[in-house]
């Protein structure tokens, strides 16, 4: 009988555990922002060979064209994020190299 409560309990940590590291994944997403269609976008900024980081301001959705891929994103995370590896975000196969975003408070919206 302890045996199986054991195995019981050691299922639902397991379980649980699992559950709970696609919750922080998603938490994580989505303090970063979230996806947009590139056709919302109202800034479009083209990323080369060399381009090491890029200037955005919170609030911004920006449309990123690489070659002849793009993604759309909302910068639309809390003002205490100040920079993202636009790496974490783009999807798969798009970035091949590590490319910074640095996120301006937007004045309008922070009031400060």
């Amino acid at each position: 009988m302890k045996q199986k409560i054991f195995l019981i309990c050691a299922a639902t940590l397991i379980l649980g555990g699992t559950t709970l590291s696609a919750f922080a994944a998603d938490n994580h997403a989505a303090l970063l922002g979230q996806a947009a269609a590139p056709a919302t976008a109202n800034r479009t900024i083209i990323i080369g060979p060399d381009t090491a980081y890029v200037n955005v301001t919170r609030g911004d959705v920006v449309k990123f064209v690489v070659g002849d891929k793009t993604f759309a994103w909302n910068f639309g995370g809390p003002s205490t994020i100040g920079e993202i590896e636009l790496n974490a975000i783009a999807p798969p196969g798009i970035l091949n190299h590590t490319v910074k975003a640095y996120i301006k408070r937007n004045l309008l919206d922070d009031g400060a």
